[in-house]
């Protein structure tokens, strides 16, 4: 059995681990934050005011945020660390991960419609996303972004919450906790991009999927699959966005 030392020792760890992952989610978007608005100013000198330009906003942000300082905080962690790239496992997809990420996008989709179906049946409200707002107004944006989630938000979001949050995490905790703990931190962090009530709805929401693809990636090995399942499940509701703003679906 483990002496009183041992158990002090294991909760301090897990402490730790815990107050790391919180640093790293919360540090990283405030990061990005700092990295689009120094962006944004370049543009600025360049004579481009990007801030009055929506959606070159809009893609700036990805593109330093979920693409630049998520992947680049990470790397930089597992450089600090000493941990090298073998931390996050990832490799090129075998059938069977193919297979796996077929029906996690399945799976993802699935639990939306399910989730919102209780949504509509209690009468509840759920916030609304930046960037649904910004693509109401120049659905282009949407098509922009289908992309994009296959670029660098699905590896981006993945890379930093997953591969190395979580991984951090599963050092000290079981599995299963490592994932709820992650996932908890990834929907908080949804909460800055949020405008309207039933923000506690939306972050519901995105800790269920995230279970999914921690789930994913705990059972693949493979950071390769939920990048790509996230991609794809980011993608669809893009594309589907765009037919809704464009008249191509009933609203």
């Amino acid at each position: 059995m483990p002496t009183n030392s041992e158990e002090m020792s294991g909760s301090h760890n897990q402490l730790r681990a815990l107050g790391a992952g919180l640093i790293l989610a919360i540090g990283a978007y405030g990061v990005g934050q700092i990295v689009v608005l120094v962006t944004a100013a370049i543009f600025m000198v360049a004579g481009i005011n990007i801030r009055s330009q929506p959606s070159l906003l809009l893609g700036v942000s990805v593109v330093m945020l979920q693409g630049v300082t998520f992947g680049g905080v990470a790397l930089a962690y597992l450089s600090y660390k000493d941990l090298g790239l073998e931390f996050i496992h990832a490799r090129l997809p075998s059938l069977r991960d193919i297979g796996l990420t077929i029906g996690g996008f399945g799976a993802l989709l699935g639990a939306l419609w399910s989730i919102s179906m209780v949504i509509s049946a209690l009468g509840l409200q759920s916030a609304q996303n930046t960037i649904v707002d910004i693509g109401s107004r120049n659905p282009v944006v949407f098509l922009l972004l289908i992309p994009l989630s296959f670029l660098l938000i699905g590896p981006g979001e993945e890379l930093l919450y997953r591969g190395l949050i979580q991984g951090i995490l599963r050092e000290t905790f079981h599995p299963a906790r490592a994932i709820v703990l992650a996932s908890a931190l990834f929907a908080v962090v949804h909460v800055f991009s949020l405008r309207g009530e039933g923000k506690l709805v939306y972050l519901g929401v995105v800790f269920v999927l995230a279970l999914i693809l921690g789930g994913l990636y705990e059972y693949t090995d493979n950071l390769v699959v939920p990048a790509l399942v996230h991609g794809g499940y980011n993608a669809t509701l893009f594309g589907i966005q765009y037919l809704t703003a464009t008249g191509g679906l009933p609203t």
